[in-house]
């Protein structure tokens, strides 16, 4: 290589003098690349940007082409995964096998009626643990003779329940007359259920009953289908939940613990698919993001849809929910609580917020009054049966509305209680008609037999 002083006798001059025998000759040296002008390297890096960035728009346009094409073919269609061919939706869980295999019969939601009186229950508004005697047809109040913290775990298991049982004691002089009538006391093997260990006694040497809470469940708030409701957070409802079917907000539901949610069974009329719903918690906004799978989806054996009654539904969902700030179970409600009217009820959800309107992106809530059996009656006539409660507001203004139903009608003693479930209605909150709900109450029976045989 040469600069630009070298001289003339230089270039006669061997680079390597001293070598003998002449210079060798060398290896080829890569040919030198030409400067590119900085203008030039712009122009290429912008080109390269713009490339790019239409690469990743049309990536993206694809993607949700693609999602909203699957979405849409999911919603009409059921694609049998053996056989490699879709058929109609309407065809999938109907009864009759049109997959190879059988597969569009395998995943559909199932209906179980009980036959038989689950024999553990929590009475009135003290929680007071009574066992039933199939013998004698009677329930009883479980005394707190020979009771034991493994006796509270074991009752609340039976119950449904595994997270931070407690339990407290009742005199006596507490209870109205219907609950020290009989009684029974538990046996010194806490292992057994509570329901085959008890005896009968008379009264109680102890001169108390046992109370149980079995869970951390409707914790108080800090601090309208719904008509005329307000912005809520989920913190302070947090056992509200979105179902949602192929990401669309569906109905409404309540956590009871970590795998059971309670909704309405008309939720899933003509929706009977399990692998198509999910369960969104722990959102104060309506998102279809994240969600936890079903595992299986049980209606009350005894639903009528025409009249709406034993209109209640329970999901299990695939993996537990983490139980956390804005993800709690609601207490279900004791038997026989005793609700008087003009009580103060919440109801919760996204419904719509008026009557054919629109979704609410923000969780609702709405403080309305339970309406009397007598009053109720009167307004529906032969419309409403002993499953079914009226809450609402005669001169209207406050009511859930479409969108809601499934959802909880909670109310708030010591902790929030679900009373009822969002089952049906005339419109949304028209005068003199409000709102009717499942009654949780005689649904005890049913629900805690659901959660033993099938958790």
């Amino acid at each position: 290589m040469r600069t630009a002083d070298s001289t003339a006798e230089d270039s006669s001059t061997p680079l390597n003098s001293k070598q003998q025998g002449g210079a060798r000759r060398g290896k080829h040296r890569k040919p030198m690349s030409a400067t590119t002008p900085r203008g030039n390297n712009c122009a290429s890096r912008k080109k390269l940007l713009i490339t790019i960035l239409c690469v990743v728009v049309i990536l993206a346009i694809l993607v949700v082409a693609g999602y909203l094409i699957a979405q849409l073919v999911q919603s009409k269609y059921f694609f049998c995964s053996k056989s490699l061919k879709f058929i109609p939706l309407e065809k999938a869980c109907d009864g009759k096998a049109d997959c190879e295999g059988g597969e569009d019969e395998t995943s559909c939601i199932s209906h179980f009626t009980s036959n038989t009186t689950f024999p553990v229950r929590l009475a009135t508004n003290l929680s007071v643990l009574q066992v039933y005697n199939a013998t004698e047809k009677n329930w009883r109040s479980v005394c707190t003779d020979g009771w034991t913290v493994e006796h509270t775990t074991t009752a609340c298991q039976q119950l449904g329940y595994t997270v931070n049982p407690k339990q407290k004691t009742v005199p006596l002089t507490d209870l109205s007359s219907d609950l020290k009538t009989f009684f029974s006391a538990v046996g010194p093997d806490a292992t057994k259920p509570i329901s085959s260990s008890v005896l009968n006694q008379i009264t109680c040497s102890s001169g108390s009953v046992v109370s149980l809470s079995c869970s951390d469940c409707g914790p108080l708030v800090q601090e309208s289908r719904i008509v005329g409701g307000h912005n809520a957070l989920i913190e302070n409802w947090p056992w509200q939940v979105s179902l949602q079917q192929n990401g669309q907000h569906s109905c409404g539901g309540s956590v009871l613990s970590p795998k059971w949610i309670i909704t309405a069974a008309h939720c899933f009329t003509g929706r009977a698919e399990v692998s198509r719903w999910r369960v969104v918690a722990g959102s104060t906004y309506m998102t279809s993001l994240g969600g936890y799978a079903v595992d299986k989806i049980i209606v009350n054996g005894l639903y009528n849809k025409q009249l709406n009654d034993y209109d209640v539904a329970m999901m299990r969902l695939t993996k537990p929910l983490t139980i956390q700030a804005t993800v709690k179970p609601v207490c279900l409600t004791p038997h026989d609580l005793g609700l008087k009217g003009r009580t103060s009820l919440v109801i919760t959800g996204w419904g719509h917020l008026q009557e054919n309107g629109h979704l609410s992106s923000n969780l609702q809530k709405a403080e309305i009054e339970f309406i009397d059996s007598a009053q109720c009656s009167d307004i529906y006539g032969a419309g409403i049966t002993s499953r079914m409660i009226c809450a609402g507001f005669l001169q209207g203004k406050v009511d859930a509305c479409q969108g809601d139903s499934g959802g909880p009608l909670v109310y708030q003693n010591d902790r929030w209680r679900l009373v009822g479930v969002v089952s049906w209605g005339v419109g949304c909150a028209r005068p003199g008609l409000p709102g009717v709900y499942s009654n949780v109450d005689p649904m005890l029976n049913w629900i805690y037999t659901v959660m033993a045989q099938m958790s």
